[in-house]
């Protein structure tokens, strides 16, 4: 018998004239960080997004430890964080010594649950960080109600929802900071990558300082000073002016990526939805009010034992499907600061069932009905 072609989980590619970018980075001889690619990549987002000003970063984890710095967190001050969000969400705060407050998660969105919100909240929160899981955006307008009313910020942790809205809103313009992902299993990757929106301009000139390894060297070579000089903390955040050449010709393909992803996303749900009704099986849910990002089709299966077995099921196939985050609260680091079992019930019931189906920028129709064919031949 012949072995069917595998189908990967994430499979980056060029889609537009990356390649054609990346060979004229390398030829211009800038290939360090905030060359011409890196000021292409920046004015396009600016103006997308009608952000003040972004920063290109290494990494989606830097962007966060730059809002970090930029919030001033100190020793004592707490962090509001979801406990279903990757560990960078968290880490970014802690290495400033904040200790996180993890919160729970809507069971519809998967989303930080703003109705949870108010009681963990204290003299010593300094911020609130929404995670737009999956590309869909949070509750915003509660959110920033109940910050405002507290006096916390809110600075977004947007690495899945680019270009996805709220209301009509770009997620990732709402809070004082927002970071973004560029990771290869991203809609828009370089590989590693990351980017800080900075929708408060009172904070723009010290992010830039801070990415330049605390140097004032931004305002040197906008000739606002004559020399530069070391004048706050910081460190190196900037990427390669090549990685931003071929990040700049992922995102001239924004329309056509998106286009393409909502395909894919549009026939699973479709597809899947009378089986999954059938065996108790949640698909994702996308409130009337929200623009998703496109970024993943999950399943919630009823039991961890189920979803197990139809990751093993798949696998034999040749289909490679993944589980995602664990709940942050339960780790070994999360314990060290008071995580139990139970303060996170929803957390910890989806982290158990949530099984994510391929999907990528090149998955094709015939891959995707292969998915299919295989989750409908699964025995519950």
């Amino acid at each position: 018998m012949n072995t069917p072609l595998k189908i990967d989980f994430n499979r980056p590619a060029p889609v537009g004239r990356e390649m054609e970018y990346v060979a004229e980075a390398i030829r211009g001889g800038h290939h360090s960080g905030d060359g011409p690619f890196t000021k292409k990549v920046a004015a396009l987002l600016e103006a997308e997004l009608g952000a003040p000003r972004v920063l290109l970063t290494t990494s989606c984890t830097h962007a966060l430890e730059m809002m970090a710095l930029l919030l001033d967190i100190q020793p004592g001050d707490e962090v509001v964080i979801p406990s279903f969000t990757f560990v960078s969400t968290v880490n970014a705060f802690v290495l400033r010594g904040a200790r996180p407050v993890f919160a729970d998660i809507r069971p519809d969105t998967l989303n930080l649950d703003e109705s949870r919100l108010e009681p963990l909240l204290t003299p010593r929160t300094k911020a609130i960080v929404p995670v737009h899981y999956a590309g869909v955006g949070c509750e915003m307008d509660a959110l920033l109600e109940t910050a405002n009313r507290r006096g916390v910020r809110v600075v977004e942790d947007n690495a899945h929802g680019l270009f996805g809205k709220y209301k009509g809103r770009y997620l990732g313009t709402f809070g004082a900071l927002a970071s973004q992902s560029f990771h290869e299993t991203k809609n828009f990757s370089c590989g590693e990558g990351g980017a800080l929106i900075i929708n408060d301009p009172a904070l723009v000139e010290r992010a830039e300082i801070l990415r330049e390894k605390g140097t004032n060297r931004s305002r040197f070579f906008r000739g606002q000073v004559d020399k530069y000089t070391w004048v706050d903390i910081g460190s190196s955040y900037l990427p390669s002016d090549i990685l931003a050449a071929y990040l700049y010709g992922q995102l001239e393909q924004r329309e056509k990526i998106q286009s393409h992803r909502k395909r894919l996303w549009e026939f699973y749900h479709a597809a899947l939805q009378d089986w999954a009704q059938a065996h108790e099986v949640q698909l994702p849910y996308v409130p009337a009010h929200v623009e998703q990002a496109y970024h993943m089709f999950y399943l919630l299966l009823p039991t961890l034992d189920l979803r197990q077995r139809l990751i093993a099921h798949l696998r034999e196939r040749g289909i490679y499907s993944v589980f995602h985050y664990l709940p942050l609260h339960l780790s070994d680091m999360g314990r060290r600061f008071g995580g139990r079992e139970g303060d996170c019930p929803v957390t910890e019931r989806v982290s158990d069932q949530l099984l994510r189906l391929p999907f990528h920028n090149i998955l094709t129709q015939e891959e995707q009905e292969r998915v299919v064919e295989a989750i409908l031949e699964f025995d519950f």
